[in-house]
């Protein structure tokens, strides 16, 4: 008998849909396996106000009506907004996203740290206004924990971002919610675990299944190469003792990148692993490696929920223990394809409804 893993339906914490014509593609990936996604605002240009955060909404919504998913589907699938964090954010743009009602949280990009943000904040404490807002209001701030100076090794990255900008934000704003978005080495997670419950982070499918080596021994495989980067085999080991512990600080963000194809196989390659459509057989595989499936549930479809004070969904999916071949890649943008994290290769798990 083939053995199947019912989970209350997950929500993606932490995902990249793009704009224009790639949500043709990205949207019906999505809304295949989540209902609630986390939609980033690094676009070009970037998500800066409420009433750009409501439009692009919009725009993701008649994606998923021209889609071809189920009826189902559709009615399931909430798109939740977020704010691009830039040095003239203002306190009143931020109680006019948390009235909207679709803008979940504010992204603070370090200028420079990933795809399209240029726009991303310089003076971390010249935010004060901004942070104090969204503490009395309950905002979440997102982070992309990278400090971005020349002279500092890709692979450090994160761990001064928490010594000389997290440490300093949490300082300062003690009871603002933070989520450490897409975390990458033992530092953050117990860095997240030393911090009181109103700090947490999320976890993507690649940085539990792989590390550098994998990226590098053999010759350099760009549809690896992600920011934060992928690191070494131990940081690898804690974040899969974290993501599988049953600690609800931890959660489900596939952080999901789509980039053409020919753009991620160039000279210089672009940031960014595109899992959406198969996340969920991806993560089964991660948590059965180490024996903790039972622990799915909560890290996908709880945890998350709970930290934005949001209900638990209804529906459940099913993943079942039988092969799927991933596809070499699908059709994005015009002409163009866009290829999936692990294309052409065998994965023990496939979402069966």
């Amino acid at each position: 008998m083939t053995q199947t893993l019912t989970l209350i339906q997950p929500d993606d914490w932490h995902i990249h849909l793009r704009d224009g014509d790639a949500l043709a593609t990205t949207v019906p990936h999505a809304a295949n396996s989540f209902n609630r996604v986390i939609c980033m605002p690094n676009l070009v240009p970037p998500v800066k106000t409420t009433e750009q955060a409501v439009a692009y909404r919009e725009r993701i919504l008649t994606a998923l009506a021209n889609s071809v998913i189920s009826d189902d589907r559709k009615s399931a699938f909430d798109p939740r907004m977020v704010l691009y964090l830039t040095d003239h954010t203002t306190a009143e743009e931020i109680r006019l996203a948390k009235a909207s009602g679709v803008v979940q949280a504010v992204k603070l990009y370090p200028a420079g740290a990933t795809t399209n943000s240029a726009d991303g904040v310089t003076d971390i404490l010249g935010r004060a206004c901004v942070f104090e807002a969204m503490q009395q209001i309950g905002l979440p701030l997102l982070v992309h924990g990278e400090v971005t100076h020349a002279d500092v090794d890709i692979f450090d990255r994160e761990k001064r971002f928490l010594d000389e900008i997290l440490s300093v934000i949490i300082a300062n704003f003690p009871e603002l919610k933070i989520v450490m978005e897409h975390i990458t080495t033992a530092d953050a997670a117990d860095f997240c675990l030393a911090q009181k419950d109103n700090v947490a982070a999320t976890i993507t499918p690649q940085h539990l299944l792989f590390n550098r080596n994998h990226m590098l021994v053999g010759g350099v495989k760009p549809h690896y190469y992600c920011l934060p980067i992928l690191k070494r085999a131990d940081h690898q080991k804690r974040l899969l003792e974290v993501a599988t512990s049953g600690n609800p600080k931890f959660f489900l963000g596939t952080d999901s990148a789509p980039h053409a194809t020919h753009t991620k196989e160039s000279a210089c390659g672009c940031a960014g692993c595109y899992s959406a459509v198969h996340a969920l057989p991806l993560y089964a595989t991660a948590f059965e490696s180490v024996g903790a499936l039972d622990k799915m549930e909560n890290f996908a479809s709880r945890f998350g929920a709970n930290f934005y004070g949001l209900p638990i969904n209804q529906t459940t999916i099913t993943l079942a223990k039988q092969d799927q071949v991933i596809a070499d890649a699908y059709d994005y943008l015009d002409g163009k394809t866009l290829t999936p994290l692990l294309a052409g290769q065998t994965l023990a798990w496939t979402q069966i409804s």
